[in-house]
């Protein structure tokens, strides 16, 4: 029999206030992949595409963020429990009793990625030479 560690979610309590795990792993990866993609613009040369500015990295970031979070709550709320939200539709929006999805969380990235590129006028995918 496989036994999996019981480890606590909740990393720091300041009162009413819990800080989970899962929320400071999101914070590691918003922010590594804000710090890499600062530092590609200063070594990756772009053929064929207009230049890559700082606030470009931002917006393609607050956009992931924005597909992360709605996509991966709305993606559990309809892979996982769908009947029970349609007969209760403002329950989506209670998030502090937690419920996100991975596939949802990447649809609502891809989604996000499309987004950018369109209003970018740029490729979604780019074969480098």
């Amino acid at each position: 029999m496989l036994i999996h560690p019981q480890i606590d979610p909740v990393a720091l309590q300041l009162g009413p206030l819990a800080i989970h795990w899962y929320g400071l792993t999101y914070l590691a990866a918003f922010g590594l992949f804000f710090w890499l993609g600062t530092r590609r613009l200063a070594h990756l040369p772009f053929k064929n595409l207009p230049q890559w500015q700082k606030r470009d990295v931002e917006d393609i970031l607050f956009l992931g963020v924005l597909g992360v979070i709605l996509g991966g709550r709305v993606g559990y709320c309809l892979f996982y429990k769908p009947a029970y939200y349609l007969s209760n539709p403002l329950e989506i929006f209670a998030v502090w009793q937690g419920g996100m999805s991975f596939h949802g969380g990447l649809l609502g990235v891809m989604l996000a990625m499309v987004w950018f590129a369109r209003t970018r006028q740029r490729p979604f995918l780019q074969v480098m030479d």
